[in-house]
């Protein structure tokens, strides 16, 4: 018995020392962003994109700087950009996920002078970056976070300046509703405003 004990004893020893890890920290934080973003994008009826959603993330490539820069408040990806001046995780990130705004920023056809701007994003991707959004928040703001949380940290962003005005208009609905009448009325509205996407896709053979 005494044997056994040890045994546990040692076991659970090494079990502690493996969880204060960062590698281990980054990985548990993105396992449960990628299980709440799959929840918001099911409750929208984007099921494969829910599945599929920053599977990127468990490259070496993303995955081994998000270890070395893991915080636990906030994205590693704003500290690897302070310590370099650059994070080669998020260009690597946002180059194989439509999800983020930054997916769709192309050189503008309109203007022709080489100025980089946003592309309008296809409904399904605009309602999944919501969904990303409201999971990220939920896990940087685990104590104080409300309905509001996701609408104010994009007020405060930079990056809303980049998304096409038809992008913006759609995901600040989105993010203004969940603020103003919580989850519930917004996801459903979310997976109805799906449902009719996906008919006229189908309709206009998109």
């Amino acid at each position: 018995m005494n044997m056994i004990r040890s045994a546990k004893g040692k076991i659970n020893g090494v079990k502690e020392k493996i969880r204060q890890k960062k590698w281990y920290k980054h990985l548990s934080t993105i396992n449960e962003h990628k299980l709440e973003v799959g929840k918001n994008c099911f409750r929208c009826g984007l099921y494969k994109q829910g599945i599929l959603h920053d599977l990127s993330k468990y490259s070496w490539t993303e995955f081994s700087v998000g270890a070395k820069y893991y915080q636990g408040t906030r994205s590693p990806n704003e500290a690897e950009r302070e310590d370099k001046g650059y994070t080669s995780s998020w260009l690597h990130h946002k180059g194989r996920n439509k999800h983020h705004l930054e997916y769709w920023v192309d050189y503008d056809l309109v203007r022709k002078n080489g100025n980089l701007v946003g592309m309008k994003m296809p409904d399904n991707y605009i309602v999944e970056m919501f969904c990303d959004r409201v999971a990220a928040s939920k896990i940087y703001h685990r104590d104080d976070y409300t309905d509001r949380t996701p609408l104010d940290y994009y007020l405060h962003g930079k990056s809303k300046f980049l998304l096409h005005p038809y992008s913006r208009k759609k995901l600040e609905m989105l993010l203004y509703m969940l603020a103003e009448k919580g989850e519930e009325e917004t996801f459903a509205y979310a997976k109805r405003y799906m449902k009719a996407y996906r008919k006229y896709k189908k309709r206009h053979h998109i």
